[in-house]
């Protein structure tokens, strides 16, 4: 018998992983001292511990897209009108960037400044993204899957594309595909996650939603045997180090440093070597938890079912800790710095002590507690939202 609930467990737990690990990149941004100066990803500068903590979080943006349009087939299923799905993803997905340039923005910075970026990050790839796919849905779902899989294929061919080239075009081309800065209304305003390739993505999850209507067993095979591959391409494209993605690997100093090199795939936009890279092994996760069958008070799908709430509190409850050891630390002098957003945040690192931020252990310290006070509020938001499931609740 297929299995047909509102929400698969497997899901839920999978996308709480990607919850939890993401905060670790985040608190790291609010806490670490190196990344108030440096990328963690730069080779002349990183460790490999500090590499490693930057690159497992990189599953977590494909994971929310990829499981986003799988969600989309989801609700067709349950509910059957495409026009309703459709009215639900572009008014979900303009809510998303709505949050995005408002509450997002005071959680990164705590203030609204014209100076400040108007940062486009992740919730406005996955509104602008969901409002695409508002129209993509009254197309059959097999079409769907194969524009998304010739968007993540063919668009590396548009990287020469640059947009000082387009002029009057060149705010339109940083939203869709080159991560830039453009001034918008007077604001100065950074699209870190190019659309274009995250509507790809979240069309092929809405195409693979159909796979949680086979059976158990076959659908576990189908995830695992589709995670292995998407992984062995990887491999073998990133071995071939020709098209797929604009920043080849090169020999190190050392074995390890090339592994590395090997590893640090472009996310910005999302290349095709990177999808690979990040959606196997969040296919892989989900064939294994399908297999395990967490249920509800499983604290990972706890915090996966409610992954906005976590994902807005996780990033307050980083900046306000960090702001609080920074009193701590500098006392009343600190109400001269912090009244502005961080180094990592976009502020200027000359505004800040030179010896501020914290060792990379603090940083982990510091996630731990963040997740474990999420994970109460996760639990108690989502007791509030199993009254059911209308109206403003939607979209929270």
């Amino acid at each position: 018998m297929v299995r047909d609930e509102a929400r698969l467990a497997s899901i839920d737990a999978v996308r709480g992983v990607v919850m939890v690990v993401m905060a670790l990149d985040h608190v790291r941004d609010f806490f670490h001292i190196g990344a108030m100066s440096a990328q963690p990803e730069d080779l002349a500068t990183t460790t490999p511990l500090l590499f490693f903590t930057r690159w497992i979080t990189h599953v977590c943006a494909p994971a929310f897209v990829f499981l986003a349009g799988v969600a989309a087939e989801r609700r067709l299923r349950r509910d059957g009108s495409t026009a309703r799905l459709s009215r639900y993803l572009w008014t979900r997905g303009l809510w998303l960037v709505v949050i995005e340039i408002t509450v997002m923005r005071f959680a990164f910075n705590f203030r609204f400044h014209t100076q400040d970026l108007l940062m486009l990050l992740v919730l406005s790839a996955l509104g602008l993204s969901m409002v695409i796919l508002a129209a993509l849905v009254y197309l059959p779902a097999p079409f769907v899957g194969a524009l998304g899989l010739a968007v993540l294929v063919l668009h590396n061919l548009l990287d020469p594309i640059q947009a000082r080239d387009l002029g009057l075009l060149a705010p339109a081309w940083i939203v869709l595909h080159e991560p830039g800065v453009f001034t918008m209304a007077g604001l100065p305003v950074l699209a870190g996650y190019p659309v274009l390739p995250w509507a790809g993505l979240m069309a092929v999850g809405f195409a693979a939603g159909g796979i949680f209507d086979l059976p158990p067993a076959k659908r576990r095979r189908v995830l695992a045997w589709t995670g292995t591959a998407l992984v062995v391409a990887f491999v073998a494209m990133r071995l071939m180090n020709q098209y797929g993605d604009p920043s080849p690997w090169a020999s190190q100093s050392s074995a390890v440093m090339t592994v590395l090199s090997f590893l640090r795939t472009t996310k910005y936009p999302p290349s095709l070597i990177f999808v690979l890279m990040t959606l196997g092994p969040v296919l892989l996760a989900l064939a294994w938890f399908e297999r395990q069958t967490p249920d509800r008070s499983d604290p990972l799908v706890v915090i996966g079912r409610v992954p906005l709430f976590y994902y807005v509190g996780h990033f307050l409850l980083a900046h306000i800790t960090a702001s609080l050891v920074v009193w701590w630390q500098y006392g009343d002098f600190a109400l001269a710095f912090l009244s502005g957003p961080f180094p990592s945040m976009g502020g200027s690192r000359a505004a800040f002590p030179t010896d501020f931020g914290h060792p990379l252990w603090v940083t982990y310290v510091a996630w731990a507690g963040v997740v474990a006070v999420m994970y109460p509020l996760c639990r108690w938001y989502g007791r509030q939202t199993r009254q059911g499931d209308r109206g403003w609740r939607r979209y929270l």
